[in-house]
C-alpha cells in the first residue's frame, strides 16, 4: 500500500515538473511578444491586447493547475508523517498549536521506556520525582516547610549556644580580673566552699541526692531522705543491722528497682531518667559480688569467668588473654579447669571476685562479700580488695563484720532504718550507736 503510494507521489512530482517548465515556457514568449508590442505601441494596441487577453486567460490555467498538483502532493507527504509520528496535521504545528500551551512532557512519548527515563534522572530528580508520585503535593509541601522549620531551629539553638559560651568566658575572664586580696577572701567564704565541691564534682562517681524508697505494703520507707557522695577511687564501707536499707541501696545503684523520691547518679548515668535499653551499658561499668557467689554450677572456673566477657562481647583473643590474667591475680590460676562445685567456699568467693573483676569496671560493688567465709579466708578476700582499689577502682562493701571494718580504716557510712546516721572518714563500726 505504502509502495503504490509513493509510486503515485513520485508521478505526481512529474507533473508538477512539467507544468512548471511549461509555465516557465509561457512566459518567456509572452515576454518576447511584449518586447516586440513596444517597438510599434501605437499599431498594435489591438494585437497586444488580444495577445496580453489570452496569455492571462492561459497562465492562470497552468498555474493553478500547478498549484493543485503541488498540494495534493504536499497532502500525500502530510498523510505519510501522520502514519508515522502519530500527529495529524493539514495545518503546520505553529498554526495547530499556536493558541495552545506547551507540554514538553509529551514531547518523547514513546521514544524511551519508564525505566530508561528514569535511569537518565540525576539522583535528586528522582527522589522529587518519587516524592511527587508517591506523596500529594500538599504534603511534600508540609513536609518541606516541617523540615526548613526544624533546621531554623537548630540554627537557633546553635547561635544561642555560641551567645551563651561567649558570655560564660567573658564572665570567667571578669573574675580572673579580681585583686589577689578579694580571691584570697572569697576562698575562705562560702563561696569558696562551693566552688570546691563544683570542681570536685567531676570526680564524684556515685552521688544519692534525697532518694527515698517505698515498698508496697510496707508503711515504713526502706530509704530515707539519704543524701551520700562518693568519689573515684574510694574505699567505703555500709554498715548496719539487718533490714536497715543496705541491700535496697545495692539493688538502687544496680538499677534493680527505682528509688520513690529523689534522684541517683551513677559516673555519667542519671538513674531515674535512664532508659531500660541503656541499663546493660550502665552495668558493664560494674562489678558485683554477692554473698551466695551466684556462680554457674555445671561450668569449670575458666567458663565462669569467661561469661562475663561473652556478655560484654568480647573477642576470643581477648578472653584468653584476661580470664587467665585475673584468675592469676585471685590465686586461681591452677584451678581453671575445675567445676565450680568442686572448690571450697573460699575460692568460690574468689570466682565471684574474678568475674566481676575481669571487664575492669570502675565501681566494685561487694554485698557481704565475707558472709559465708572463714576468718581466714575473709581475710584474704579483703586484702584482694583492698588491692583491686589501689590500682583505681572504686569499692563499695557492705557488711555488719565489724573486726574488718574496724581494722582496715577506711570511710564508715552507717545506715539505720532507712536513715544515713552517720559518715565518717576512717571511722568504725562503733558509730553506729
Amino acid at each position: 500500500m505504502k509502495k503504490r503510494e509513493l509510486e503515485d507521489s513520485e508521478e505526481l512530482r512529474a507533473a508538477v515538473a512539467d507544468l512548471r517548465e511549461k509555465v516557465a515556457a509561457d512566459k518567456e514568449a509572452a515576454e518576447k511578444e511584449a518586447g516586440t508590442a513596444e517597438a510599434d505601441m501605437d499599431a498594435a494596441d489591438n494585437e497586444d491586447d488580444v495577445q496580453e487577453t489570452a496569455t492571462g486567460d492561459a497562465e492562470p490555467e497552468t498555474y493553478e493547475a500547478g498549484i493543485d498538483a503541488e498540494a495534493e502532493l504536499q497532502s500525500d507527504e502530510n498523510a505519510e508523517d501522520t502514519d508515522v509520528t502519530g500527529y495529524a496535521g493539514e495545518s503546520s504545528d505553529e498554526e495547530q498549536y499556536a493558541d495552545e500551551e506547551y507540554d514538553s512532557s509529551t514531547e518523547y512519548d514513546g521514544i524511551f521506556d519508564e525505566d530508561d527515563v528514569e535511569a537518565q534522572l540525576k539522583p535528586s530528580e528522582m527522589f522529587e520525582k518519587t516524592l511527587r508520585d508517591t506523596v500529594p503535593m500538599d504534603e511534600t509541601m508540609v513536609a518541606l516547610a516541617e523540615a526548613e522549620e526544624k533546621k531554623r531551629r537548630r540554627k537557633e539553638k546553635k547561635k544561642r549556644e555560641r551567645e551563651a559560651l561567649k558570655e560564660g568566658k567573658t564572665s570567667s575572664d571578669q573574675q580572673s580580673a579580681f585583686s589577689d586580696a578579694e580571691k584570697s577572701q572569697k576562698s575562705r567564704g562560702l563561696l569558696g566552699r562551693k566552688r570546691k565541691k563544683s570542681n570536685s564534682s567531676k570526680d564524684n562517681i556515685i552521688v544519692l541526692d534525697n532518694v527515698t524508697k517505698y515498698y508496697e505494703h510496707k508503711p515504713s520507707p526502706a530509704l530515707n531522705k539519704v543524701n551520700i557522695t562518693i568519689k573515684k577511687g574510694e574505699f567505703v564501707f555500709i554498715v548496719g543491722e539487718s533490714g536497715s536499707g543496705k541491700s535496697t541501696l545495692i539493688r538502687l545503684l544496680l538499677r534493680e528497682t527505682l528509688p520513690t523520691e529523689g534522684s541517683i547518679t551513677v559516673g555519667d548515668f542519671k538513674l531515674d531518667k535512664l532508659r531500660r535499653s541503656r541499663v546493660p551499658k550502665l552495668r558493664r561499668n560494674m562489678g558485683v559480688v554477692f554473698q551466695d557467689f551466684r556462680l554457674l554450677k555445671d561450668r569449670n572456673v575458666y567458663d565462669n569467668v569467661a561469661f562475663a566477657q561473652r556478655i560484654v562481647e568480647a573477642s576470643p583473643r581477648q578472653m584468653r588473654k584476661n580470664v587467665p590474667e585475673i584468675l592469676g591475680k585471685v590465686g586461681l590460676a591452677g584451678k581453671y579447669r575445675a567445676r565450680t562445685d568442686e572448690l571450697s567456699g573460699g575460692e568460690q568467693q574468689r570466682v565471684a571476685l574474678a568475674r566481676a573483676l575481669v571487664n575492669k569496671p570502675q565501681i566494685l560493688l561487694a554485698d557481704e562479700p565475707t558472709g559465708n567465709l572463714d576468718p581466714k579466708n575473709t581475710i584474704e578476700i579483703m586484702n584482694l580488695l583492698e588491692q583491686v582499689n589501689k590500682e583505681g577502682t572504686t569499692v563499695l562493701v557492705v557488711t555488719h563484720n565489724d573486726k574488718i571494718v574496724n581494722n582496715m580504716n577506711h570511710r564508715v557510712i552507717t545506715i539505720k532504718k532507712g536513715v544515713v546516721i552517720s559518715d565518717i572518714e576512717e571511722g568504725n563500726y562503733d558509730n553506729e550507736d
